[in-house]
């Protein structure tokens, strides 16, 4: 078998470094092609970029390997925020919106009755219960 005029293959050079760093390469791509939070359908590109710079004789050659990826990007998410003044303090105060219309109940998916704001409703009456206790004990000696 005659011996090839140029014999450079990629997964021999620099003793396997550049297929190594290809493999890793590689690996990320399939990675972010299972990601649930990415489009299935985008594109993802491996390049590889061999830059050769030959000395002045013209017999010795630095090659350099750069290898890039681009993947696809992470899909968008969206929120809807409520905020407002508390007027005893004064604060400002800013929460997830969970129910979709501010003020209004929803159920949460154990069935709970959850503020607009996702403070379970049960809580928040116990706390008005307790603040409407009276201790009649509290003034005696």
């Amino acid at each position: 078998m005659a011996q090839k005029e140029i014999d450079l293959p990629l997964s021999r050079l620099a003793n396997g470094a550049i297929q190594e760093k290809l493999d890793h390469e590689l690996n990320k791509i399939f990675n972010n092609i299972h990601d649930p939070n990415t489009n299935a359908e985008d594109k993802r590109t491996v390049t590889i970029k061999l830059e050769f710079a030959p000395d002045d004789n013209r017999q010795t050659i630095k090659l350099n390997s750069t290898i890039s990826v681009k993947l696809a990007n992470v899909k968008d998410t969206s929120v809807t925020v409520i905020t407002g003044k508390d007027l005893s303090n004064g604060r400002i105060e800013a929460r997830e919106l969970k129910s979709k219309v501010p003020g209004q109940t929803y159920f949460d998916d154990d069935a709970n009755v959850n503020t607009d704001i996702g403070k379970p409703v049960d809580i928040i009456e116990r706390e008005e219960e307790r603040k409407n206790i009276i201790n009649l004990q509290k003034g005696r000696g």
